[in-house]
């Protein structure tokens, strides 16, 4: 018999090969890091493209402060924030039984492990068909009791200041206003912190949240739609609301450090029966969102979002499909396992791009990343890194918000040595 032909391995655009161990002529499809950092890097740097980041509950988790002999984050992800407050609450008597109530209703529909959102929306969903009666021995005036503390537990644990003016907040801004631009750079987030806010005011970067006014700062959808401002102002649009934001009992939406004693704060919506009124702050921040990825030729970029939202996954999974020139890139901080969601988006949406620690989904084509250390990269060190695991591989690390910080404060001093004498126009 002759020699049988070899065989013949088709590579993907972009793709690296790598020899696996089970025998010298099977090779492994891989990704490689460096080249998807040079994406992004690309995708960041003309002036007149346009730019929105999204940042999620793992941001704070990247700032690390203090505690005894280690660290903690500023602000717990959402797991944290869970415990915390359920701890806080069956300290409290007349809050501990109805706590273990809603819990255990949320647990005999399916979900395993309840976070406070989960158990925010249920709260509000009883209370909304409740009427003069009880349901498992809740009634509604204790519900809305318990709403009110769990907001203010929330509130106490989520203000926090960024502890120096060096935090990937910081960077973030200063890249914002470090660049003149033909469109405003908006930045979508679901956290309810005033971190990015500090951020934006302490590097003097001019934003507009949605609110007008001065001492009591009014919600104002007109202002929104209209956007005439200039460019060089920023847009902050908070999805998920705010600590500051309250709605009086005149239904009328403000933001303010603090609500008179009737006013009723705008954290977290439940995405069920809400009012005109009260639905109407989130509807409008979302309905940016949707409005941003429709515009043509835009980047957005994901960071400490796990794509668990499925009301945000929604709006930036169909407003990709509908606009093929539109990009996503989402960080991820940890492996692929551990953001199933955003994995199985990405492989069915090809202008979504998921590079987490240990590999990528590009063009739907999940894979590895390939091994081997380019030491002379210029991102080697800031986007990627060795892997804890050795043995040659590597690490993409801008899932973790302090990388990315280091990744724009990179491209900004690129950009700024390629400038030069030039005046901008």
């Amino acid at each position: 018999m002759g020699k049988s032909k070899a065989a013949t391995t088709i590579q993907e655009p972009g793709a690296e090969v790598a020899p696996t161990a089970v025998a010298p002529s099977v090779v492994a499809l891989t990704h490689c890091p460096y080249r998807q950092a040079d994406r992004l890097q690309q995708a960041l740097t003309p002036d007149k493209m346009q730019v929105a980041f999204f940042l999620g509950a793992g941001c704070p988790m990247a700032i690390r402060i203090p505690d005894g002999t280690t660290t903690q984050p500023l602000i717990p992800n959402i797991e944290g924030l869970t415990k915390h407050v359920c701890d806080e609450l069956t300290k409290t008597d007349g809050h501990n039984a109805c706590t273990k109530t809603v819990i255990k209703r949320l647990c005999d529909n399916g979900s395993l492990s309840p976070t406070i959102e989960d158990i925010f929306s249920h709260i509000r969903a009883l209370q909304d068909i409740i009427g003069a009666g009880t349901i498992d021995g809740l009634a509604k005036q204790a519900l809305t009791d318990l709403d009110t503390e769990i907001c203010k537990l929330v509130t106490a644990a989520v203000r926090k200041r960024l502890p120096t003016q060096d935090t990937p907040y910081h960077r973030l801004a200063t890249w914002i206003g470090g660049i003149r631009r033909a469109f405003p750079v908006e930045v979508f987030t679901s956290n309810y912190d005033l971190l990015m806010e500090q951020a934006l005011e302490e590097r003097r970067v001019p934003y507009f949240d949605g609110f007008v006014g001065s001492h009591r700062t009014f919600f104002d959808i007109t202002s929104m739609e209209q956007d005439a401002l200039p460019a060089r102002w920023s847009r902050l649009w908070k999805v998920h609301g705010s600590i500051n934001w309250w709605r009086t009992m005149s239904g009328d939406i403000e933001r303010r450090e603090e609500g008179d004693a009737q006013d009723r704060q705008m954290i977290y919506p439940s995405h069920l029966k809400y009012d005109q009124s009260r639905r109407m702050p989130y509807l409008a921040m979302l309905d940016r969102l949707r409005s941003f990825l429709a515009r043509g030729q835009v980047v957005l970029i994901t960071c400490g979002y796990s794509f668990s939202d499925q009301h945000i996954n929604d709006v930036m999974i169909q407003g990709l499909r509908g606009n093929p020139t539109a990009v996503c890139f989402a960080l991820m901080f940890d492996a692929r396992a551990t953001v199933p969601m955003a994995v199985q988006n990405a492989l069915r949406v090809p202008n979504l791009t998921v590079l987490a620690a240990d590999g990528a989904v590009v063009g739907t084509i999940e894979r590895s990343w390939a091994p081997g250390e380019k030491r002379e990269h210029p991102l080697h060190g800031v986007a990627i890194r060795q892997a804890v695991s050795g043995a040659g591989n590597v690490s993409f690390a801008l899932g973790n918000f302090s990388s990315l910080g280091e990744f724009l404060a990179d491209q900004l001093n690129l950009v700024d040595s390629a400038a030069g004498g030039d005046n901008g126009t």
